[in-house]
């Protein structure tokens, strides 16, 4: 079961990324050769409007492969022959789709459950928010810089920010806001400093307006967590052993499933569709890094185009995003092996 719902949420991403990139191409009069699900060799295979739209073997991947993608042809229709612009609205939908469906998954969320509100449901006694007059019903409003609206940022912050020392916090407390400089205080059992309070993650119901509004702020969530993940990761706090790949996520998906399925369907449901907003965003701001192969990368080429006035060689270009591809493919393989060695 793991695997079966694995594969529906790989493809489901994976396809509105595709999507994105074709609906765009089409709408520039780029024409599109092909339009995949999956890698290798096709399973099934129909050609309409001048497009082949194939199914394939590995479930993994998937393409929309246009005219002239990575060649230094102008006919018409080609990819080349279309305006910078225009090129870069094509390569930017894919990661954008992500973000977009992303938001519409978190709708079904927010509307079903409501969010979790960033209300204090403990504060430990003598700890540094107890000093600092937080109290148990106190709503957190900002932490530094950071504006807070769900409870989770609340139990991210610190583990995302582990040089600060101090935070500044500003609070609720029975309709009046409260600000405090708090210092943290290590926490020996978590191996971080902490404030000393805790949230409970109980949900709150909204209205229309407020599912649209709350909806937005999850998907803003998962978008500055993996951004968050990727600083650490840059660091050196994190490791490529703290990295997660399809097994990983295989993984994850099955406990995920075997513990929410004896609360019912709709738990299920629920549960898979927060990774799934997961995966979504974590997908589109990956692919939206400037790294050689990614749509990033192709951002990189095309925006320096814009500033040059004039495209930089397609061979060349070829050439970095081919080494880009070889280079993502070693890691993935690393990443891999990882996975299987943590299954045993």
């Amino acid at each position: 079961m793991s695997i079966i719902l694995a594969l529906f949420i790989f493809s489901l991403i994976i396809i509105i990324h595709e999507l994105g990139h074709f609906l765009l191409a089409k709408y520039n009069g780029v024409t599109v050769l092909e339009f995949s699900l999956g890698m290798g060799p096709r399973i099934l295979s129909t050609v309409k409007g001048g497009t082949r739209y194939s199914w394939k073997l590995l479930p993994f991947g998937g393409s929309c492969a246009m005219l002239g993608e990575d060649e230094a042809t102008t006919e018409e229709g080609s990819f080349g022959s279309k305006s910078v612009w225009a090129r870069i609205s094509v390569i930017a939908a894919g990661p954008i789709f992500n973000f977009i469906l992303a938001f519409l998954l978190s709708l079904f969320i927010i509307g079903s459950i409501g969010y979790d509100a960033p209300v204090i449901s403990y504060v430990g006694e003598g700890t540094p928010a107890a000093e600092a007059g937080i109290q148990v019903g106190d709503r957190i409003l900002k932490m530094n810089n950071q504006k807070i609206h769900v409870a989770r940022e609340i139990t991210g912050y610190t583990l995302y920010h582990p040089n600060e020392e101090t935070i500044t916090v500003t609070w609720e407390h029975e309709g009046e806001k409260k600000t405090a400089d708090i210092t943290l205080q290590m926490d020996e059992e978590v191996g971080r400093k902490l404030m000393g309070i805790s949230v409970s993650g109980a949900r709150t119901k909204l209205g229309p307006v407020g599912v649209l509004k709350y909806s937005a702020y999850e998907v803003k969530y998962w978008i500055a967590t993996t951004l968050d993940g990727l600083k650490l990761l840059i660091s050196g706090r994190l490791g490529l052993n703290d990295m997660s790949g399809p097994v990983g996520v295989v993984n994850m998906i099955g406990s995920t499933y075997n513990e929410s399925k004896a609360d019912g369907g709709f738990y299920v449901w629920l549960n898979m569709l927060n990774i799934s907003i997961l995966l979504t965003a974590n997908l589109g701001v990956m692919n939206l890094l400037p790294l050689p192969a990614l749509d990033g990368g192709r951002l990189v080429f095309l925006f320096l185009e814009a500033i040059r006035r004039k495209r930089i060689d397609p061979e060349k270009e070829g050439m970095v995003h081919m080494i880009g591809l070889l280079a993502l493919m070693a890691l993935m393989v690393v990443i891999m092996f990882n996975d299987v060695r943590k299954l045993f």
